[in-house]
C-alpha cells in the first residue's frame, strides 16, 4: 500500500521533470555572457548607426523612388499647410522608434536582472534588443559605419543573426529543448544558407539564390507553427501552455493589427500615410511585453480572460461595423429612390446609429454564449449547471433533496476527488456528515 506522502513526492518530481532546467553555472554561464555581450554591442552599434542614417535619409525629399518612411515634396507641402515641418515629422519618427526601443531594452534588462543565469532569458533579451534597429529600413543601416561596399554584407549579417535568434527562441520556447527533435536540422540548414547570404547579400544575389532563401523562410515559418502545436498538445505542462498562449496571442494580435491597418489605408511610399508604418512599431511592442509576462510568469492565467474578451469584442466590432455600413448604404438607397435626392441624410445616420445601439447588448450576450460554448465548453457547462441549481433553490423545500443537488453541482463544476458536506441540525446539537 502506497503512503500518501510517497505519491505526493512522486507527483512533485514528475512536475519538476516537466519544467525544463535552462540554468547555467560556471564556465558555461561565463561563455554565455561573453556571447551575449558581443551580440549586444553589435545591436547597440547597429541602432546608433541606423538612427543616424535614417535621419539623414529622411531629410532628403524623394522624387521617383522613396524609402518606406521618406516623404515626397507634395507630402511636405501638406505638412506645411497644417503648420508642421519636415523636422516635426522626423522628430515624430525618432520619438516612436525610441519609445518602442526603450520599452524593449527595459524588458530585456528586467529579464537579465531576474534570470541572469537562464540562457533562454539571454536569448530572448538579444531578440528584444534587435527590435529598434530591425524596424529601420535596410538601406540606411550601415553605410556610414563600414562604407557602401561592405554595408550590404554587414546588413545581411545583422539580418541573419536576428533571424537565427528569433527562430531558435520559437523552436525552444518555453521548454528549452528542440521539440520535436527534427527541428534542430532546420537550424543547421538555415545557418548554412545564411552564410552564403552574408557572402552574397540578397540585395545583389542572383534570382535562384533569392528564391532558395524565400523558400527557406516559408519552410521555417511552417515548421515553427507545427513545432509549437506539437509541443503545446503533447509536451507542455499547464503552466507552459499558458506561457505559449501569451506569446501566440501577442503575435496574432500584432500581425493582424498591422496588416489590417496597412491594408485599409494602403500607404504609398512618400505619402503622409507612411506614418502608419511608424505607428505599427508601437503595435509590435505587444510581443516583448508578452515574452516578459510569460518568462516571469506574471498573471499567466489572465490570458484566458483576455483571449475571451478579444474574441467577443473583436467579432462584435466587425459585425456591428458591417451592419452599420449596410444600413447606411441601404437606407440611403431607399431615400434616394423615394425622394430623388442625392447625398447623405442625417435621418439615415441617426437611424443607423440607434439600430447599432439597440443591437449592441443582445448581440454581445449571444456572442459570449456562442464563444463560451465553442471554445470554453467547461466554463459554459459550469455556468449552465449553476443556473439550473439557482432555479432549484427557489423551489426546493426538502433539505435532503437540496443536499443531493448541492453535492452534484460541486461535483460537476469543480470535479474534486471527493466531496464532504457537514450540516448542523437545529436544536439537536449534532451534525450530519455526507461524503461523495
Amino acid at each position: 500500500m502506497n503512503h500518501p506522502s510517497t505519491s505526493m513526492q512522486t507527483t512533485i518530481r514528475g512536475e519538476q521533470r516537466g519544467e525544463s532546467n535552462t540554468h547555467l553555472q560556471g564556465r558555461r554561464l561565463i561563455l554565455a555572457w561573453v556571447f551575449w555581450g558581443v551580440i549586444a554591442v553589435f545591436e547597440l552599434v547597429a541602432l546608433v548607426y541606423s538612427l543616424t542614417g535614417a535621419v539623414m535619409q529622411l531629410q532628403v525629399l524623394c522624387t521617383s523612388s522613396c524609402a518606406i518612411q521618406q516623404l515626397s515634396a507634395d507630402a511636405v507641402k501638406t505638412l506645411q499647410h497644417v503648420g508642421l515641418s519636415l523636422g516635426d515629422y522626423i522628430a515624430f519618427y525618432l520619438t516612436v522608434i525610441l519609445i518602442s526601443t526603450l520599452l524593449c531594452y527595459t524588458i530585456a534588462a528586467i529579464l537579465l536582472w531576474r534570470k541572469k543565469d537562464d540562457w533562454t532569458a539571454l536569448l530572448v533579451s538579444l531578440m528584444l534588443m534587435s527590435f529598434g534597429p530591425g524596424s529601420i529600413s535596410n538601406g540606411v543601416r550601415f553605410s556610414l559605419w563600414v562604407g557602401p561596399a561592405l554595408a550590404p554584407h554587414v546588413s545581411s549579417l545583422f539580418d541573419v543573426i536576428n533571424l537565427t535568434i528569433l527562430v531558435l527562441i520559437f523552436f525552444l520556447f518555453p521548454t528549452g529543448h528542440f521539440v520535436p527533435r527534427w527541428t534542430r536540422w532546420f537550424i543547421y540548414i538555415m545557418i548554412g544558407i545564411e552564410i552564403v547570404i552574408v557572402i552574397v547579400p540578397r540585395f545583389t544575389a542572383p534570382e535562384p539564390l533569392i528564391d532558395i532563401y524565400n523558400y527557406l523562410v516559408v519552410g521555417i515559418l511552417l515548421s515553427l507553427v507545427i513545432a509549437q502545436v506539437y509541443r503545446y498538445r503533447r509536451v507542455s505542462t499547464p503552466t507552459q501552455r499558458q506561457q505559449t498562449k501569451w506569446v501566440v496571442y501577442s503575435l496574432v494580435v500584432s500581425i493582424i493589427s498591422v496588416v489590417a491597418l496597412l491594408a485599409i489605408f494602403q500607404p504609398l511610399p512618400g505619402s503622409l500615410l507612411s506614418t502608419l508604418d511608424i505607428i505599427s512599431n508601437l503595435l509590435l511592442t505587444l510581443i516583448p511585453i508578452s515574452f516578459a509576462i510569460a518568462m516571469l510568469r506574471y498573471r499567466l492565467w489572465d490570458i484566458d480572460i483576455i483571449i475571451n474578451r478579444t474574441l467577443v469584442y473583436g467579432t462584435l466590432t466587425a459585425i456591428l461595423a458591417l451592419v452599420y455600413f449596410g444600413l447606411v448604404i441601404g437606407l440611403e438607397s431607399l431615400v434616394h429612390l423615394f425622394t430623388r435626392q442625392a447625398g447623405q441624410s442625417p435621418i439615415v445616420i441617426v437611424a443607423s446609429t440607434l439600430a447599432i445601439a439597440a443591437l449592441f447588448q443582445p448581440l454581445r450576450h449571444r456572442l459570449q454564449r456562442a464563444i463560451d460554448r465553442r471554445f470554453y465548453r467547461r466554463k459554459y457547462d459550469a455556468a449552465k449547471t449553476l443556473e439550473a441549481f439557482s432555479a432549484t433553490l427557489r423551489s426546493e423545500v426538502d433539505l435532503s433533496h437540496l443536499r443531493e443537488h448541492l453535492l452534484n453541482v460541486v461535483q460537476e463544476t469543480m470535479q474534486p476527488e471527493h466531496v464532504s458536506l457537514w450540516l448542523r441540525e437545529s436544536g439537536k446539537g449534532r451534525k450530519t456528515n455526507t461524503h461523495v
